[in-house]
């Protein structure tokens, strides 16, 4: 049990009520994939805090006459009951229990919603799970006001971790570590912190469009496939990659190098997917629709001298990342080339954000 986020003696009692949060999805720039112990990163990673897609959560709370041997929920999503949720999170209530052994004397009804489809690789589960933390965390300042904002916010990311690794990179904004690395200050296993050097004005108000090749389910979960990591043959060599290229990034934030920002991002993308393209068992959850925008965009950067980017989550859908300077541009590419290999024509313009809020 990590004893700094062990429960306190709580001063004060809640019988009931409710409490929402919004709390955001983030893309990773240089990716964690691979895991050991109770949801810690085989390496560190960096994200952006994203703005537009979000989930906002709902926790409604009634305290019982006893406590439960289980925590008692029921969830909705979209105002549906959502029983295949239902798994995840009772064992993300099992998980967090040490923490927060208050939970065992309510009964939840969670309400929760995204700004974007579920389980399509848009990081749902990061933004849910940081979303129902942030409530739970709530909770436990209603009962122990001595609580520090600077403990609720990392509180709340370590009890996120333990629902949805990423989910910890989620509280704050606008990029987030997760994961120890020696060249950055304050740089953590247990939770996400804010990374704490300069930032070129060049990245203060970056863009991101996800382009949404495909909405429905990813055929492979990003649980199962970070553990098909272990044993991977190439698992070593990819683990001190991602050290490096952290390292490099440190020196591209504080210049504005987008040149080597593309080509960091990029190389980190394609080789997330190389690591599922070589797990055994193997699978591959790009789509042919995946491969011609990602042409399309080296193309257009080649022939315009633009500095806008891709980069891919566990999934099928392609975040197109560029400086804000070239939104009017790169909406116009968007539009006229890249839309048709969506799904419907569908995607969404986000730029980088600031972390979670109470509603």
């Amino acid at each position: 049990m990590e004893i700094q986020f062990a429960s306190k003696e709580y001063s004060k009692t809640i019988k009931d009520g409710s409490v929402t949060y919004q709390s955001p999805s983030n893309i990773a720039l240089v990716k964690y994939w691979g895991k050991y112990g109770e949801q810690l990163p085989q390496n560190p990673s960096i994200s952006f805090t994203l703005s537009n897609c979000h989930t906002v959560t709902t926790l409604h709370y009634k305290k019982t006459d006893n406590a439960n041997e289980n925590v008692t929920f029921e969830v909705f999503l979209d105002q549906k009951l959502a029983p295949d949720f239902k798994p995840k999170i009772s064992a993300f209530f099992n998980r967090i229990e040490p923490y927060v052994p208050f939970i065992k004397a309510y009964e939840f009804c969670i309400e929760t919603s995204n700004s974007f489809p579920h389980s399509s690789g848009i990081a749902s589960s990061a933004s849910g799970m940081s979303a129902l933390s942030l409530c739970i965390m709530d909770m436990e300042r209603q009962l122990y006001s001595e609580m520090s904002d600077d403990y609720f916010r990392q509180k709340a990311s370590f009890l996120s971790r333990l629902g949805s690794g990423s989910a910890c990179r989620s509280i704050e904004g606008p990029l987030v570590v997760w994961g120890k690395h020696a060249e950055i200050e304050n740089s953590d296993l247990l939770f996400g912190t804010l990374y704490p050097y300069e930032i070129h004005p060049n990245f203060t108000r970056y863009q991101d469009t996800i382009l949404l090749v495909d909405k429905g389910e990813k055929q492979v979960s990003s649980t199962v496939g970070h553990g098909l990591m272990h044993g991977h043959d190439y698992a070593k060599t990819r683990f001190l990659q991602a050290q490096k290229n952290l390292s490099t990034l440190i020196d591209v934030f504080k210049s504005g190098d987008t040149d080597q920002f593309i080509k960091i991002v990029e190389s980190e993308a394609l080789t997330l997917h190389a690591m599922m393209m070589t797990s055994h068992p193997y699978f591959i959850l790009m789509k042919p629709n995946t491969l011609e925008i990602i042409n399309r965009i080296w193309a257009y950067r080649e022939n315009t001298g633009s500095h806008v980017c891709f980069t891919l989550d566990a999934g099928a859908n392609v975040h197109v990342l560029y400086p804000e300077h070239e939104k009017e541009a790169i909406h116009e590419f968007i539009n006229s080339q890249l839309s048709k290999f969506c799904q419907n024509g569908q995607y969404i313009d986000d730029h980088v954000g600031y972390g979670a809020k109470k509603v």
